[in-house]
């Protein structure tokens, strides 16, 4: 199997003076990004980082980031990359769950963990903003010299990423991803999306997350261009895309939601480079992907998938008009099963969880190998989503299992109730949860985000869903919140549901 370094490196040979990377401004060329990427791995390496060893960094989104994952690979080390938004002593968890030895991180950071009573390691320290006492600073990276040391033994079978649970804030699990892992995964997205040396690939999402790795990988070791947002907004997309000559981006359907409001405007700029748009992490709305596909003309697919499987169905929307609420059919890597609670198979349109095999599968839990054991049922990952296949192998998605509302013991999909209450057109987005109850243990909740300028009544939503749902199914309780818990990815955080009502809500 080929290995990721090298398939760069080969790009920056052929193509010394294309364009390899851009961000917030910044270009590098692939001389100048393999010689960063050099430049890199002897400061690693003559300071002490080891073949296997860890490193952790709080991972912003940068130029210098993308040549540290490159740099990782070419050591044979593995990164911990972990969001640095998080708390000091999230962060440290996290960096003890992935075992670092080594880290990577700005003095503001080294100043937090110092004063909390710093971090269990015994490797090097590397501060990238300044001078920090302990610390090598960064800007040493510059002594070091361009050519690419060569380190024996690679098998692609080492550990490259070790990434936590999305938002995890307790105690994480680290999904151990190896060379191999994420060179199958890119080229799986590469034949899947036709992708090019002569594609623009936009990745907006944070690099800590598996998601915007593949996206700066891909274009990277097959001599294309990789476009990297140092944040997102909906302006700076739109804007980025425009001046970069996007042409293909996986994004997350809460960034999508977000641009379509300003796709009416008539300061939005001309986008005519798009070929391809993918929609990830959650399903889209309908108004949404139909919004999207008619201004911006060109092909739009969804998928579904986990960090551990990666993704593991596709839908391209312009073909399967039929199949508008499916998530899609099963890439060729991938074989899929729906799981009773028994573990019996379920039949066709019968909901259940969602179980992958997978070529494209993880190495398992790092430090945690029973828990992924646990999750696996005749070498099938059990992903802990609930869905359904159709007649012709079709994916449905139903919802995570844990966030099955189970009400008089009666079972009740938050999808099907946020499905109904989400065609009131005032309802921006809303999500249905379990309230404890002493009579039934469990209700079913509603938290309601309205539509800026709109005005909506309990009594709306009630009609509605009266109209729509089964008796087992009507919300008992409806919240008003000015905005949903999300973490970084965008994602909707229902664990945090019934704490962020009873915070931001009245009269509960």
């Amino acid at each position: 199997m080929r290995k990721l370094f090298d398939m760069f490196y080969e790009s920056a040979a052929i193509y010394p003076d294309k364009k390899a990377i851009w961000c917030d401004g910044k270009i590098n060329t692939y001389k100048e990004l393999s010689e960063l990427v050099s430049r890199y791995s002897n400061l690693l390496l003559h300071n002490g980082v080891q073949y296997k060893d860890h490193i952790g960094i709080p991972m912003t989104n940068s130029i210098e980031s993308v040549a540290l994952i490159f740099a990782a690979a070419n050591l044979g080390a593995a990164l911990v990359p972990i969001n640095p938004t998080l708390p000091v002593s999230a962060i440290k968890t996290a960096f003890k769950a992935g075992d670092i030895k080594h880290l990577i991180a700005r003095k503001a950071f080294f100043e937090e963990c110092e004063e909390s009573g710093g971090i269990d390691m015994d490797g090097i320290c590397i501060c990238l903003d300044d001078e920090y006492p302990g610390t090598i600073p960064f800007s040493d990276i510059q002594k070091e010299p361009v050519e690419r040391p060569v380190i024996g033994g690679i098998t692609g079978d080492e550990t490259l990423i070790l990434t936590m649970t999305s938002g995890s804030t307790g105690t994480p699990k680290p999904i151990d991803l190896t060379q191999n892992n994420k060179y199958l995964r890119a080229m799986a997205h590469i034949r899947m999306y036709d992708i090019t040396k002569d594609d623009s690939l936009l990745a907006a999402t944070p690099l800590y997350h598996s998601l915007a790795e593949r996206l700066v990988i891909m274009p990277l070791i097959i001599g294309g261009t990789s476009i990297l947002l140092p944040r997102f907004t909906p302006h700076i997309w739109l804007n980025c895309v425009k001046e970069q000559n996007v042409t293909f981006t996986i994004a997350v359907s809460a960034q999508l939601a977000q641009i379509v409001e300003l796709l009416s405007s008539p300061f939005v700029p001309d986008i005519d480079s798009l070929r391809c748009i993918v929609s990830s992490s959650a399903l889209l709305e309908p108004y949404v992907r139909k919004e999207l596909i008619d201004k911006l003309h060109c092909d739009f697919h969804e998928m579904y998938g986990t960090s551990e499987t990666s993704t593991a169905t596709n839908i391209n929307f312009k073909e399967a008009v039929n199949k508008q609420k499916s998530v899609g059919r099963c890439l060729p890597e991938v074989e899929m099963r729906i799981l009773h609670d028994n573990g019996e198979i379920a039949g066709i349109n019968e909901i259940g969880e969602i179980a992958c095999k997978s070529t494209l599968i993880c190495n398992g839990y790092y430090g945690l190998p029973d828990v992924f054991i646990d999750a696996m049922a005749d070498g099938y990952f059990k992903t802990g989503d609930m869905g359904y296949l159709d007649e012709d192998g079709y994916l449905y998605f139903s919802g995570r299992k844990k966030e099955l509302i189970i009400t008089g013991g009666i079972n009740v999909y938050p999808h099907d109730v946020e499905k109904c209450v989400s065609e009131i057109p005032e309802v921006g987005e809303c999500a249905a949860f379990a309230y404890p109850d002493e009579r039934l243990g469990e209700v079913v909740a509603l938290a309601v985000e309205i539509k800026r300028g709109k005005i909506l009544s309990k009594r709306t939503v009630q009609v509605q869903c009266a109209r729509n749902l089964a008796d087992f199914q009507q919300p008992h309780k409806i919240f008003f919140v000015d905005e949903l818990p999300k973490n970084a990815m965008g994602k909707l955080m229902k664990t945090k549901l019934l704490e962020y009502v009873r915070l931001h809500c009245e009269n509960i």
